[in-house]
């Protein structure tokens, strides 16, 4: 089917919730992506931050044919092979971190998003808060989170009310829970410590993002993260990292947050998890996880066959490849070539999670529909801010293709 007969079509029968580039992908490899009229692109979007191994890469693409000619679905009522080690890795890879080598274990609640995997998050640090208090005695109920201003934290109403974007939730409010977040300036330390003071009792947990994403590729510093967990540790809250687009080898380590050496008590994660299956995950300390009994929470399809076939070949692979460390060597050089270009006045970011900021006068917007007629693919976070996350397979040779077609659009 054409482009132009699959946008008539979607016009009329799907909701109109993204403003879509035209363009028609059908086909995918490694780095690159096809259109229908066979055009090749280059593929520094990853579909979000999502196709971790490449587009189809071959041990996905067999583990997931050969598990759905064996098992697709049988829900969360039952045992099925392959969740119980990937929790284990999962485990394993929030604790690779020197100073915390004997930590506590992590329990993980599979599920499909980003914004399911921060709402299991939000809940358990509200059921956390309330069962430390009725073991003292108290029947105080802490349910406040502090969030961070432009953080990004997912669609659903919960989620939505945590995200500090005023645009997105203004043809929603008022959310049912809004008053129950309370946004504060990223790296801002004195503005944290002041809500802790102020708030602190009410304050059951805070959630944040140690690279923000979607206001422009915005990492948190080592000295803010490491007051967030001061500040939560003191007051009895919990600390959630949200590491929906960070997480997954995304920053070069498997968690963004191990980059500061600053252990948190919840972490979610999603996107490039299971390389293109839809997946999320809610991992917590075994202590903060406990509080979870069977009914509380649930999902019909997190944790199926295929997801978890997927997360676990994904996770493989990145191992068996020695992905992780090309991504930070790969990332620092693109980083560098972009700070090259001299219509980019700022490069921000983490391994291949990498934001340039253009100069005044050039409309970031034009230039990603630009980019799509040179081949490349890429998006703006806003009017000035280039957004990159290119799979984690991405090579040198690729930056330098991206880097000579972006200067002559520029």
């Amino acid at each position: 089917m054409t482009l132009q007969q699959q946008q008539q079509l979607e016009d009329a029968y799907v909701m109109h919730t993204f403003g879509r580039k035209p363009v028609e992908f059908v086909r995918g490899e490694g780095m690159r992506l096809w259109d229908d009229e066979g055009k090749e692109y280059l593929d520094f979007l990853s579909g979000i931050g999502v196709i971790s191994l490449g587009h189809c890469h071959p041990a996905l693409v067999k583990a997931l044919q050969d598990q759905a000619a064996k098992l697709m679905h049988v829900s969360n009522y039952y045992y099925i092979e392959g969740r119980g080690e990937l929790a284990k890795k999962i485990n394993d890879l929030l604790k690779m971190n020197l100073s915390c080598a004997h930590a506590e274990d992590w329990q993980t609640f599979f599920a499909n998003s980003g914004a399911e995997a921060n709402e299991c998050a939000i809940k358990l640090a509200r059921l956390y808060a309330r069962r430390q208090q009725e073991e003292a005695g108290s029947s105080a109920r802490p349910q406040l989170i502090v969030t961070l201003e432009r953080s990004f934290h997912g669609r659903t109403c919960e989620t939505l009310a945590a995200t500090a974007q005023p645009v997105k939730q203004e043809a929603f409010s008022p959310l049912p829970t809004e008053k129950l977040y309370v946004p504060v300036p990223a790296n801002d330390i004195e503005a944290l410590e002041k809500t802790f003071a102020e708030l602190g009792s009410e304050i059951c947990g805070m959630m944040l993002e140690p690279v923000q994403g979607e206001c422009g590729v915005r990492p948190c510093t080592e000295e803010y993260l490491k007051a967030a967990r001061r500040l939560t540790k003191e007051h009895g809250a919990v600390l959630i990292f949200d590491e929906v687009q960070c997480g997954m080898y995304r920053c070069g380590t498997p968690f963004a947050f191990q980059l500061a050496n600053v252990m948190p008590d919840i972490v979610t994660m999603a996107k490039g998890i299971a390389g293109g299956v839809p997946m999320g995950a809610c991992a917590a300390r075994t202590r903060v996880a406990q509080v979870f009994e069977p009914g509380l929470h649930g999902s019909t399809f997190g944790g199926s066959n295929l997801a978890i076939t997927a997360a676990n070949t994904v996770l493989d692979t990145v191992v068996a490849e020695g992905i992780a460390e090309s991504v930070t060597e790969v990332g620092e050089y693109f980083r560098e070539r972009l700070a090259e270009l001299p219509q980019v006045v700022e490069v921000r970011g983490k391994g291949l999670m990498v934001a340039a900021e253009l100069a005044e006068g050039l409309d970031a917007n034009a230039i990603v529909l630009e980019g799509l007629k040179a081949g490349l693919v890429f998006n703006a976070t806003g009017p000035h801010t280039l957004r990159f996350l290119p799979p984690l397979v991405c090579k040198r040779e690729d930056v330098d293709a991206l880097i000579e077609r972006l200067a002559s659009l520029l």
